[in-house]
């Protein structure tokens, strides 16, 4: 009878296990959770829109619906939520009036209220970021090449800068992209430990020490430290000569790291052996361009499913999405589709937080087309949905309250 007993709760307990597993590997489809805000950047100069527009979003059903102007901001080409969803930042990318505006997110009307707007301390700001903790935040400046860390006050205000480094090395090729430094994209790493900075005309992810006590960034690895001596960026990951990195993403281990090449429209993987000593291992370099493609195209952006097995790439002159399968060991990539956008130049395109659905920034089309994902295969399928949005130019989600 014990052991009866006791086969019977194991039974039970393996079947709880199965069920909390279940729930753990599908995503939530119903309830509050399922409700999002989702704000859009745009470019406002020669075009109809004011600055940054405001949805209701409804993950379970793939919808996206207009709320309407947000905030009238110049140029808000690139948007990042604060951890805490209260606050949202964008870089205002005006040449040499560039800014970076911070928001009050109000979850009731979807409207942002201004709190305040620094200088960029560069021209051009092209894309922003927050570090682990959620203090700082990080600025791309595109034509000056340099990045700026900003720290954030408890009211959600910007402070004056903590760190403002300029790239530097030795040029690419392409004498009409590449010739000065173009920082294009900055991200902590997972363990807030480093900053990661693409530098289009450089070919290279420069590699940044990060103190998040102070906010500030500096030569990594630390003098005297590692096999690479104290230089400033020694370590970087290095791209093939022209390619033009624009956006990377690194696995949620920690352990690849995903380049975007702009200008030869490639995804570089490699393999980041560990953070003390770090050695980036090229492994992988595959085109996202359909073999018979022959006209100009420059990839824009690049991002990985939430369960790590797909990644996906954006193509504007093709106009098209790209979609790699990621074998999960290796992290090695294979080329298993190319979509059309229905739509024109996608600068940017985003996976929902369900991961269901995959929503494109068509800016030229000025529109905003929806697909479903496959969760077995990754493939996109048009859901119907096209919403008219001016020059759409990125696009984040915020939990709705």
């Amino acid at each position: 009878m014990k052991i009866a007993r006791k086969v019977f709760a194991f039974f039970l307990l393996c079947c709880a296990q199965l069920i909390l597993f279940s729930s753990a590997q599908t995503p939530q489809k119903t309830g509050a959770s399922s409700h999002y805000l989702a704000y859009v950047g745009t470019y406002t100069a020669k075009t109809n829109s004011k600055g940054i527009y405001a949805y209701r979003y409804d993950a379970a059903a793939g919808q996206l619906s207009p709320i309407g102007l947000a905030a009238e901001s110049a140029d808000p080409s690139f948007l990042a939520v604060h951890p805490s969803g209260k606050f949202l930042y964008a870089v205002n990318e005006a040449g040499k009036s560039s800014t970076v505006s911070a928001f009050q997110i109000d979850y009731a009307t979807g409207k942002l209220a201004l709190l305040n707007q620094v200088s960029a301390l560069g021209e051009d700001p092209c894309y922003i970021s927050l570090d682990r903790t959620g203090k700082y935040v990080f600025v791309a400046n595109y034509s000056t090449g340099n990045v700026v860390v900003f720290p954030i006050g408890p009211d959600g205000k910007l402070g004056d800068a903590t760190s403002n480094v300029q790239d530097s090395g030795a040029l690419g090729p392409n004498k009409e992209r590449q010739q000065a430094p173009h920082a294009h994209w900055i991200e902590a790493s997972p363990d807030n430990r480093l900053v990661y900075v693409a530098d289009l005309a450089l070919d290279r992810i420069l590699i940044y020490g990060f103190d998040a006590a102070n906010g500030t960034l500096s030569a990594w690895p630390p003098s005297g430290t590692g096999s690479h001596g104290g230089h400033a960026n020694d370590v970087s990951v290095r791209l093939a000569p022209g390619a033009g990195p624009r956006h990377a993403v690194v696995s949620a281990d920690g352990a690849h790291m995903y380049v975007l090449g702009e200008l030869q429209s490639t995804v570089t993987e490699f393999d980041l052996l560990g953070t003390d000593n770090f050695i980036p291992v090229s492994s992988q370099k595959i085109s996202a361009l359909p073999q018979n493609f022959s006209g100009h195209n420059d990839a824009a952006e690049i991002a990985l499913h939430p369960n790590g097995k797909f990644l996906y790439t954006s193509n504007r002159g093709n106009d098209s999405i790209a979609v790699f399968s990621v074998q999960r060991r290796r992290g090695t990539l294979k080329l298993v589709g190319i979509v059309p956008t229905d739509g024109k130049t996608p600068r940017h395109f985003a996976i929902d937080p369900s991961g269901n659905y995959l929503l494109v920034e068509n800016q030229e089309s000025n529109n905003i087309v929806i697909f479903e994902i496959d969760s077995a295969t990754g493939a996109l399928t048009p859901t119907g949905q096209v919403v008219q949005t001016p020059s759409p130019v990125d696009l984040t989600f915020v939990p709705a309250s």
